[in-house]
């Protein structure tokens, strides 16, 4: 399916009666690259999360298009063009690399498999591999591309590069990039490696708190140092 506009209103959610985000607001038109930034623990994982209804909603809408998902199940935002890549990957680790990636298919053939096969030669390579054998960067790729199967028109990444060798992030970013150029994906990444969350996005927006305390074009943070550490506590070159 087409990338599709994501837009957020006043969102606020959380875990039961906690609170962990607070009227979040933002767009990402069709085929747009956001990357959300913020120090650890300030409510990002639970943003990604909450997108894909999988936390406690207390107020707010989440348009898909022109529909409005707020109420909807996380397998209806699915069906409707969410993919959702968690911090935690989540695997099948006893199950090969091509059960895993079967188990992405939805309704599509098995010939659908020769498509990340070529986007991911490696799990090509390792397709008989069981979960368990697979190092921290190939079952990145592996959740990465059992998402894709999928189609989503939006894309949800949560850390994609942690703990990952650079060299693999290199590649991680290579086809991730490579998605978003070609228009048929709306991309909102949570990372904290902040120099490469803003090369590859158009605009950033900054959590803490739960709260979006700055947003804009990724350009405008890049070149004020001042502003990137006031904001997240770090430099950036």
């Amino acid at each position: 399916m087409p990338a599709t506009r994501l837009e957020v209103k006043g969102l606020s959610a959380g875990y039961g009666p906690t609170r962990v985000i607070d009227d979040v607001s933002f767009e990402v038109l069709p085929g747009g690259r956001l990357s959300v930034l913020g120090r650890n623990g300030v409510g990002k994982t639970t943003l990604l999360a909450s997108l894909m209804g999988l936390t406690t909603h207390h107020g707010g809408k989440v348009f898909l298009g022109e529909a409005d998902l707020t109420e909807s199940k996380a397998s209806t935002r699915a069906q409707r063009g969410f993919g959702y890549v968690p911090q935690t990957r989540d695997i099948f680790r006893s199950l090969t690399v091509e059960e895993n990636l079967v188990a992405g298919l939805k309704d599509r053939g098995r010939e659908a498999l020769d498509e990340v096969y070529v986007m991911f030669p490696r799990l090509a390579e390792r397709r008989r591999h069981f979960g368990t054998q697979l190092s921290g960067g190939e079952q990145q790729m592996l959740s990465l591309a059992r998402t894709l199967l999928g189609r989503p028109s939006v894309l949800l990444l949560d850390e994609p590069l942690e703990g990952l060798a650079p060299v693999i992030c290199d590649q991680i970013m290579e086809i991730i990039t490579a998605l978003a150029s070609s228009g048929e994906m709306t991309i909102v990444l949570v990372e904290q490696q902040i120099e490469r969350a803003l090369r590859f996005a158009d605009h950033v927006m900054v959590v803490e708190r739960g709260k979006a305390v700055w947003s804009g074009e990724c350009a405008h943070l890049r070149d004020d140092p001042k502003m990137v550490e006031r904001l997240l506590g770090v430099g950036v070159h």
